[in-house]
C-alpha cells in the first residue's frame, strides 16, 4: 500500500468517525461544537429514558392543539421479530385542557440516527387518548402545555 492510499483511508477513517460521533450527538439531543442540533432534551420518562422534542415541528392550533414530533432513544433497546429497537419516533396532537394525546404517526427505528425504520404507522383517523409517563407522551404534553 502506497503512503498515498494509506492517507486516504486514514481520512476516511477519521472522516466516518467523526459524522459517526455527530450522529450519535445530534439523536442524543446535543449537537457537535459550533452547531445547533435539531432535537431539544425535555425531560425523562419514567423508564429513564430521554424525550427530545424537534423544536421546529412545533405548531399550536386556534383550538390550543399542540402538533408536534418528538422522540425517544432507549437507554435499553428492546427486542422483536425484526430486531432490536432503539430508537422511537413520533408525531402527535396535544390536548393541554384534557390532558390528551392523539398520535398522527409513530415509527421506530433500529439505530440512533433515524434510518433504519422497523415499524411505521399512521391512523386514519387519529383519536384522542391517554398519556402514560413511561413514554415520550406524558413528558412531552408537560413540557409543551407549560410553555
Amino acid at each position: 500500500m502506497t503512503v498515498s492510499s494509506r492517507l486516504l483511508v486514514l481520512t476516511t477513517a477519521v472522516a466516518l468517525t467523526s459524522a459517526l460521533a455527530s450522529t450519535h450527538a445530534v439523536a442524543q439531543g446535543s449537537a457537535p461544537a459550533g452547531k445547533s442540533g435539531r432535537w431539544k432534551d425535555i425531560g425523562k420518562a419514567s423508564t429513564g429514558n430521554t424525550v427530545l422534542l424537534d423544536a421546529k415541528s412545533v405548531k399550536k392550533g386556534k383550538d390550543g392543539i399542540i402538533t408536534a414530533t418528538v422522540q425517544m432513544p432507549y437507554t435499553k433497546p428492546y427486542e422483536t421479530p425484526q430486531g432490536k429497537v432503539v430508537l422511537s419516533r413520533a408525531t402527535a396532537k396535544f390536548d393541554c385542557t384534557k390532558r390528551q394525546i392523539a398520535v398522527l404517526e409513530s415509527t421506530t427505528f433500529s439505530d440512533l440516527a433515524g434510518a433504519h425504520i422497523m415499524n411505521h404507522s399512521a391512523p386514519k383517523i387519529p383519536g384522542f387518548g391517554t398519556v402514560f409517563t413511561s413514554n415520550y407522551s406524558g413528558v412531552a404534553l408537560g413540557y409543551l402545555c407549560a410553555q
